[in-house]
């Protein structure tokens, strides 16, 4: 496949060039990789299922509309647009052998890739700061995190990685390719793209720096420091039992983030120290970590959660007994 610019259409203006599209050219040597996109046409699907379940119970129960479980229905809808954004493209490029990718078509599915990744990382600080709240000041919680707080909480937090990826999109588009097109990625992923411009791509680099701290490292950083005041307030409960108690309403949300954190550091520090690795596994690990937390984060919520649990057996018992 020639994914040289001369054997593809382009729109010019005087500095910039623009290629009519880009292809996707992931996964060099690894073999039988049809059978690894079969495996995420499964993940995808259980994720609708999983994150659609947790959705309708939160919206259908009256008594889960309170500020912990609006922030986890943010959650769910992130995880569903995060997973369409990167899974049926990426079946569609690897199974049909659909590659090529139009310019426009390309940078779309980038903005929203990157944005809900973003939206991701900050509605986990969201839950954070749910539980700061309630362990750290119980008796005035009701009043300090009201429904209508959460709700501007959580529309801020949708706007900020929306302006970040406006500014990344505007970034991208006085690029010129005019060389490869051949993005080393299993989607039109931010990095991979840039770094084929043949003009100053210095300003991109800028922008990804300012999108790890920004959008990943704040909202870790503001997680860490909740539960640096969650332990000191922990720690002046009285019985062991207590604090068991207190904590284990904690664990939930640090099974996410730890899922959802470490792997996605891992991946931008190696970009930005510019270690390098196999494009392969680079591309494995990039796409595990993008698929399975939006799939784990309502399996781990409902599995771990008693009100949800309770829910859920209380919907079974009436569909045993429907007459009761």
């Amino acid at each position: 496949m020639n994914s040289q610019l001369s054997a593809t259409p382009t729109e010019q203006n005087s500095t910039i060039v623009k290629p009519l599209g880009f292809y996707i050219n992931g996964f060099h040597s690894l073999q039988n990789t049809h059978y690894y996109f079969i495996f995420l046409s499964f993940v995808y699907l259980a994720t609708l299922l999983a994150n659609f379940l947790l959705m309708a119970i939160i919206w259908f129960v009256e008594s889960l509309h309170t500020p912990k479980y609006l922030a986890i229905f943010s959650l769910s809808m992130v995880d569903v647009i995060y997973s369409t954004a990167i899974i049926p493209k990426a079946i569609d490029v690897f199974l049909f052998n659909s590659r090529f990718v139009f310019y426009g078509v390309c940078f779309t599915q980038l903005f929203f890739v990157h944005y809900f990744c973003g939206m991701e990382s900050f509605t986990l600080a969201v839950l954070a700061y749910d539980r700061l709240v309630s362990i750290c000041f119980p008796l005035r919680s009701n009043t300090i995190n009201t429904n209508t707080r959460m709700i501007v909480i959580i529309a801020v937090t949708w706007i900020i990685p929306f302006v970040f990826m406006v500014v990344t999109i505007f970034l991208l588009k006085r690029l010129s390719f005019c060389k490869s097109t051949a993005i080393e990625s299993y989607f039109c992923d931010h990095g991979p793209v840039f770094v084929l411009a043949c003009n100053d791509n210095s300003p991109n680099w800028t922008n990804v720096y300012f999108y790890v701290v920004g959008i990943i490292c704040v909202p870790l950083a503001f997680i860490i420091i909740s539960y640096i005041s969650i332990i000191i307030s922990l720690l002046k409960i009285a019985s062991a039992e207590g604090r068991r108690k207190a904590f284990k309403t904690c664990s939930t949300h640090l099974t996410l983030v730890a899922i959802f954190y470490i792997p996605l550091l891992v991946t931008y520090i190696i970009v930005l120290v510019k270690f390098r690795i196999d494009t392969d596994t680079r591309i494995l690990n990039t796409s595990l970590s993008a698929t399975l937390p939006p799939l784990l984060n309502p399996i781990i919520y409902t599995l771990k959660t008693e009100e949800i649990l309770e829910q859920i057996k209380n919907f079974r018992k009436r569909m045993v007994n429907p007459m009761r």
